[in-house]
């Protein structure tokens, strides 16, 4: 079996983080490793990776085989593409200044592009805050209004409560009137007949 540039997984259960070493294709993912090239950490955004260029490339160089994760990994830090050019450079189609240039133009466009992912990231954040902001705004006026019918539909009904009691309340008042003069009017004709008694 090759030697093979892989991950070797570490840190908490659901918080992974990994180191990047050259291992024997035989050794167990998390057992014996020859090398540590460096570190990848996926729980950041974007995902940090420091690597030992030099090394890196050295053991790519040497037939050291990366595996899918590694090789997007060393692509991502430029260490195929440094070796791509360099077999050019073996081979004759460019020389070593031509390589390095090369390197360096795509280094640049790497850095003005994690550069414009940043800041397209920050801005994306602010336009989120301004949305959660805009919409606990929303939430507010919605609740606020519903306060105010609820409000308002207590104090119609308290207020028709009032009247009822209040209607009620008169009723009852002209009820006792009425029974007053009732009683009053009944009265007056006994004691006219009591009167015509006595003078009998």
């Amino acid at each position: 079996m090759p030697t093979k540039i892989r991950l070797q997984r570490k840190g908490k259960k659901g918080q992974p983080f990994y180191h990047l070493v050259v291992a024997d294709g035989r050794a167990p993912r998390d057992g014996r490793f020859i090398e540590r090239l460096g570190t990848y950490n996926p729980m950041t955004h974007p995902a940090t990776i420091a690597i030992d260029f030099e090394r890196a490339l050295h053991w790519v160089q040497v037939g050291a085989q990366p595996t899918d994760t590694a090789r997007s990994i060393l692509a991502k830090k430029g260490v195929m593409l440094k070796h791509h050019l360099l077999k050019g450079v073996t081979k004759g189609a460019m020389t070593v200044e031509q390589a390095e240039e090369k390197f360096q133009d795509w280094l640049k466009e790497k850095e003005q592009k994690l550069e414009q992912a940043k800041k397209d990231a920050q801005l994306s954040e602010k336009e989120l805050s301004k949305k959660k902001l805009e919409e606990e705004r929303k939430v507010n006026e919605a609740r606020a209004e519903e306060i105010a019918k609820k409000r308002a539909k207590e104090n119609l009904k308290a207020e028709a409560e009032q009247q009822s009691a209040d209607q009620a309340a008169e009723a009852a008042e002209a009820q006792e009137a009425a029974g007053a003069e009732e009683a009053a009017g009944a009265e007056e004709p006994v004691t006219g007949e009591a009167e015509t008694k006595t003078e009998e």
